[in-house]
């Protein structure tokens, strides 16, 4: 059974990502674009095109050329807009890194995509200037400072605002590289094509009865930039259809509530952990936040009575969408018009130009009637062109008929709503930001007390789902005696916060199949479960 949209199949224009950006520029030239929620610093769409056209000028003297890959290591500033825009501009490739991880996690991923360039903040700089001299960046810039060893960024605006033309073939050349763990395994980086993203957001406009992000909407980007969920669904999308975005720094639940209230922001994307402290914090209460018309739910499955609860609190819509980094990322939205019905609990139907399958997991075969579970599999226009370096997985991927195999278990009802229940693949999904089972393993084996171990994911009200470790000690006395406060610790230090393992518990041995594959459906919790102290 094959599901499609029910939307009308529309024209995608074959275009770049810098042009479908840009193309409200002339024409709100005078209308904020993107404004620094703390300290209230705004460029307008016209100062926005300029700038971009600048720094696409300054870099292209500077020998940057089309092909070539430049990282961002940077938490939420205008300028990141800026950034992206002008290396697609050149034809080049943006690779986001997450401002939290660690410089050996921020190496390991610069040397896979291999930036000759790349930009930081003040409070990442120590990291980045590590990594990137042990991953032979040329020049690392600075936003907003100046730095020992590093380029202000803003040298980069002292050019002309005449950038040359360049010859892009949507469909080929690739625009941004983020970095996913997919179904299975280590983060691996995503190659979107101008076409994937110009595609996506496309479909998401010819959405049925979708009107989520528009030139009237007043959008906080507190969502994080280097996640495609920020980067595409807030940054691009909402810049392509003329609003105004309010960017955050940093998460703080108070002053995220009282940027709401100052800017009178009117849709708000956030994850499901973000909805619960809505739902749960007294400090909700103080502020105003009448201005709300829409909240947009992604990144991880939205419970109906939240979603209902929420909607009465705020009196406003909550709404959920699904997809993934490998399709640019949406493949399923719900409607958001007043009066438009829509099934609280569903992420949606299917967008323009999408085809989904549901099949068994087990045997691949197509499930026949609604309300079977299966494995979704996606097909359409923005389906990544692959992994960088990495045919096999790839190939395991995407099948010769162009099927994305998602990993995640759902099914779809009499009416094409379609629901998300479970995941095959092994990723944790901590507050909407992606854990690889296997990147925290390889750590924990590293451990001179660790003779093998598991990492499973666990279910958690606030975080939606956590890192729990099965360890297997070694037998010598000294290993024996550790405890596993201390493992964690140990962890805690070498890893981005939101990979922590938050749970641990010492088993005799771990359970593998005859290839020595982990059977992680037979780790249950048990009673020696030690809890992190700080969450």
């Amino acid at each position: 059974m094959i599901v499609r949209s029910p939307s009308a199949p529309i024209e995608i224009p074959d275009v770049t990502v810098g042009a479908f950006v840009l193309r409200q520029a002339e024409r709100l030239a005078d209308k904020p674009a993107l404004i620094d929620g703390p300290t209230g610093r705004t460029l307008s769409y016209g100062q926005f095109a300029d700038v971009v056209r600048r720094v696409a000028t300054a870099l292209d003297r500077r020998g940057f050329r089309k092909g070539d890959v430049f990282a961002v290591y940077s938490h939420n500033v205008p300028e990141y807009a800026v950034v992206f825009n002008a290396v697609a501009l050149l034809g080049g490739v943006v690779t986001t890194a997450n401002p939290l991880c660690t410089a050996a996690e921020l190496t390991k991923q610069l040397k896979d995509s291999r930036p000759r360039l790349m930009v930081t903040a003040l409070p990442c700089l120590d990291k980045a200037k590590e990594a990137a001299a042990a991953s032979g960046v040329e020049t690392l810039y600075l936003f907003g400072g100046e730095a020992d060893g590093v380029r202000p960024f803003d040298e980069l605006l002292d050019a002309p605002p005449t950038p040359p033309s360049v010859s892009i073939t949507p469909s080929e050349d690739v625009v941004v590289l983020p970095y996913s763990s997919g179904t299975t395994g280590l983060p691996k980086g995503v190659m979107l094509t101008h076409r994937n993203v110009v595609a996506n957001l496309c479909q998401i406009n010819g959405a049925e009865a979708f009107d989520g992000f528009q030139e009237r909407d007043r959008i906080l980007a507190v969502l994080p930039l280097f996640h495609i969920y920020g980067m595409v669904v807030v940054l691009k999308l909402g810049l392509a259809n003329g609003a105004t975005i309010v960017t955050m720094p940093r998460f703080d639940f108070a002053e995220f509530l009282e940027t709401t209230q100052k800017y009178r922001i009117t849709n708000l994307p956030i994850v499901p952990p973000l909805v619960l402290a809505l739902l749960k914090s007294p400090l909700v209460s103080g502020y105003d936040l009448s201005s709300v018309r829409m909240i947009f739910s992604g990144a991880a499955p939205l419970g109906e009575a939240q979603a209902i609860e929420l909607q009465q609190r705020l009196n406003c819509q909550v709404r959920q969408g699904y997809g993934m980094t490998e399709a640019s990322p949406v493949t399923h939205i719900s409607p958001t018009v007043e009066g438009v019905p829509a099934k609280i609990g569903s992420v949606g139907r299917p967008v323009p130009n999408t085809e989904v399958k549901i099949v068994d997991p087990a045997t691949g075969t197509p499930v026949g009637a609604p309300r079977t579970e299966g494995e979704l599999l996606i097909r359409g226009p923005q389906i990544m062109k692959g992994y960088l370096n990495q045919p096999g997985e790839t190939a395991a991927s995407i099948d010769p008929e162009g099927w994305y195999y998602t990993g995640d278990v759902g099914y779809v009802d009499e009416e094409g709503w379609f629901y998300i229940v479970d995941r095959t693949k092994e990723l944790i999904k901590y507050k909407g930001m992606q854990v690889a089972p296997a990147e925290l393993e390889a750590l924990l084996l590293t451990h001179p007390a660790v003779l093998d171990v598991a990492v499973v994911r666990r279910p958690d009200e606030e975080a939606g789902e956590i890192p729990k470790a099965f360890v297997v000690v070694k037998p010598d006395p000294e290993s024996r005696a550790t405890t596993g406060e201390s493992i964690m610790a140990w962890v805690s230090e070498r890893v981005s916060p939101h990979k922590k393992v938050r749970r641990l518990e010492f088993v005799d041995q771990i359970p593998k199949s005859p290839s020595g594959k982990i059977l992680r459906r037979l780790l249950v919790d048990g009673s020696g479960e030690i809890a992190a102290r700080s969450r």
